[in-house]
């Protein structure tokens, strides 16, 4: 993407989770984003045509990047010397949303928290489906205990974040992991790769 154009994107994102943080989401006009950002309006709507979109791709922005494949070097960790096992994953998801945790807090305090949970739901989904053997499922369906371990990891967010990220990323992975490995692992034979 054109570094202006990148720019834009990000003053429009920094504006309008300024916005969020102070104000309810269904009050917060195109114009309000447009003012605080700085920006015209034919700027704006050169990049978003709603404020729910300019919502949408601020999540995909967070979570691309997040749930990226590749584990690399960044200010606040580094994982890119880890093998790509779920616990390492889940963990450097856990940075990322604790560096991005005024766009978060914002989101998840407006009333289109449900859209970002559904999203985040969604990528998480696909993570997990990754790290579950289907040999070993023991009857159960893959889908149950993907979407069981993704709603639960939304419910860890949920809580993390009600507590203002009071845990480290490394201690709340470990909770997370610590609930959902005995009954995985010693219960039901379900194979999962931590």
């Amino acid at each position: 993407m054109d570094r202006r154009i990148q720019k834009t994107r990000e003053s429009i994102f920094s504006a309008f989770s300024s916005l969020l943080a102070h104000k309810r989401y269904s009050k917060i006009t195109v114009q309000d984003i447009i003012d605080e950002a700085n920006i015209g309006r034919s700027t704006f709507y050169s990049h978003f045509e709603t404020k729910d979109d300019l919502l949408k791709a601020l999540c995909s922005d967070i979570f691309d990047h997040i749930f990226s494949e590749d584990l690399i070097s960044e200010s606040t960790h580094d994982f890119s010397y880890t093998s790509n096992d779920l616990k390492s994953k889940i963990t450097h998801i856990l940075y990322h949303l604790k560096d991005s945790k005024r766009d978060i807090k914002g989101i998840l305090s407006c009333e289109s928290r449900e859209l970002f949970l559904s999203v985040i739901k969604t990528y998480l989904e696909q993570l997990f489906n990754g790290y579950i053997t289907n040999d070993s499922l023991n009857e159960i369906p893959k889908e149950y205990v993907v979407n069981h371990m993704a709603g639960s990891f939304v419910e860890t967010i949920k809580w993390w974040m009600h507590n203002d990220m009071a845990q480290s990323p490394e201690e709340l992975s470990r909770y997370f992991f610590a609930v959902i490995s005995p009954p995985l692992s010693h219960k039901s034979n379900i194979s999962i790769h931590i």
